[in-house]
């Protein structure tokens, strides 16, 4: 209500009552003009109260919603279900104009504003994470190989000559997709192994940029967060080689913003060389449903020219935020990489029990890697039904490897698929401390691995003694 409508109200209740009220709404009233003001994420969260007051301000903006509005087109955000009208609080008309994600709508000027304060926040969330440089982002309703494969397209109007992208090998299948989708030919770069890590391979960049010619090459595709034994690029290396041979440079960030590593490789290689765009996952790192991503850059009209959709990502990432505050954000961080810490030495107190060891990858900070090399004498069966094991035991998102596993992706065959590599010394267990992940979840994993575990060993020396021969039996 307006002072007009609470100095009416005086009239039916108590002035002292309503005046209260007023206080009130003016408390929910200044939040939202602060972040109006500065677009930034608050630093301490919202109440759901004040969201929702807030995005149902924001939904009596959009033309659906106007109470004497007279739609005749063909677009008029109808919505058949009040359900589903409730659950997008009404903002129907989505985000942007058809051709351009970042342009106000003129019949949703609600969602409009929710889309700039989204990409607001975020971007502050972005610098306060690490990458301080960043200039631009806009949130996307795609999932990161999608975003990906628009950043790629938006390239090729600036390289139209260009066929080929350079891709330190990531066993991920919509990475490569990604590539191949936008109509172009990756050339994977074998990783080279330093100790237990898979780390780029330099020289083998610098050579195919020889062989190809830098104006062949579209860009160079790069990785941060990966599952262990592999660990994040050479970020400053790639990027210097970039900007030297002025070829653009594309990361996959996907879940790399809860880890400060990552985004500090990301500022170091944009302050040293050349970044054009890092993509972000919204599910991985900010705990919202799956189905967006943010694209981030550092020249902001490369950013604009990368930039009709549904308002669900922005919606659902800018009441996190809101709820979270910026300090909430920070803690969940922080727990994260506590956490980690404690999955690692779990993990290796485990794996020395069973003669295995936790696989040395420094350059990882957020998924770790055990060794089940007693499992693979066995056989690969043995090991893949240790993943089937843990997952009927509602062990989610451990991740088993087995060796020489061939896998074909958009005509390329991959040799030893998963492990980022033809030839990985061993099979080994992948367990990641991602954001949210909690010391109960750790607790739970391992006792239901060391079940697993010793369920197959006790397996193992079943078989073994059943064939044992008679005359074997004798001689003892």
């Amino acid at each position: 209500m307006n002072n007009e409508n609470f100095n009416l109200s005086e009239k039916l209740v108590s002035s002292s009552y309503a005046r209260q009220g007023l206080q009130a709404r003016r408390g929910h009233e200044q939040l939202i003009r602060v972040l109006l003001q500065q677009g930034k994420c608050p630093e301490e969260g919202w109440s759901e109260s004040t969201i929702e007051l807030f995005l149902n301000e924001l939904a009596v903006m959009d033309s659906n919603n106007f109470l004497g509005n007279c739609g005749v087109g063909e677009r008029e955000g109808r919505v058949a279900s009040s359900l589903v009208a409730r659950r997008h609080y009404r903002l129907i008309h989505g985000i942007g104009r058809s051709g351009d994600i970042a342009a106000v709508q003129p019949k949703a000027a609600g969602s409009s504003l929710l889309n700039k304060i989204t990409n607001s926040v975020v971007l502050d969330v972005l610098k306060f994470t690490g990458v301080r440089s960043v200039s631009s982002c806009f949130v996307v309703p795609m999932a990161t190989g999608m975003s990906l494969t628009l950043c790629f397209l938006t390239l090729r109007h600036r390289r139209p000559g260009a066929r080929y992208i350079l891709w330190p090998r990531i066993d991920q299948k919509s990475c490569f997709k990604s590539m191949v989708t936008a109509g172009f030919e990756p050339v994977v770069i074998e990783n080279v192994l330093e100790g237990d890590e898979l780390r780029t391979n330099m020289e083998e960049v610098e050579r195919k940029i020889e062989e190809l010619g830098a104006k062949n090459i579209l860009c160079v595709h790069s990785t941060t967060s990966c599952f262990a034994p592999r660990v994040p690029d050479r970020l400053e290396e790639l990027s210097v080689l970039c900007a030297k041979h002025e070829i653009p440079h594309i990361v996959n960030n996907a879940y790399g913003m809860q880890s400060s590593k990552c985004m500090h490789l990301i500022q170091q290689g944009a302050r040293v060389g050349r970044i054009d765009a890092f993509v972000q996952s919204l599910d991985k790192n900010f705990m919202v449903p799956v189905g967006g991503a943010i694209i981030a850059g550092f020249d902001e009209s490369f950013i604009k020219e990368i930039s009709r959709a549904s308002a669900s990502p922005s919606l659902d990432v800018l009441i996190t935020l809101l709820t979270l505050g910026a300090s909430g954000y920070k803690k969940l961080l922080s727990e994260r990489k506590e956490l980690y810490g404690h999955l690692a030495q779990e993990l290796k107190a485990l794996a020395e029990r069973y003669g295995e060891r936790l696989l040395h990858t420094p350059h990882n900070p957020i998924s770790l890697a055990m060794s089940l090399n007693h499992l693979q004498t066995q056989s690969n069966a043995a090991v893949t039904q240790l993943g089937s094991m843990l997952f009927t035991r509602q062990v989610s998102g451990a991740r088993v490897v087995p060796l020489g596993v061939e896998q074909t992706v958009s005509g390329h065959t991959f040799n030893g698929f998963m492990s980022h590599a033809d030839s990985y010394p061993c099979p080994y267990l992948n367990a990641a401390s991602a954001i949210g992940i909690t010391k109960e979840d750790i607790t739970l994993c391992i006792k239901r691995l060391d079940k697993c575990l010793k369920s197959l060993r006790k397996e193992d020396a079943a078989e073994k003694s059943e064939s044992v021969s008679p005359t074997e039996d004798l001689k003892d």
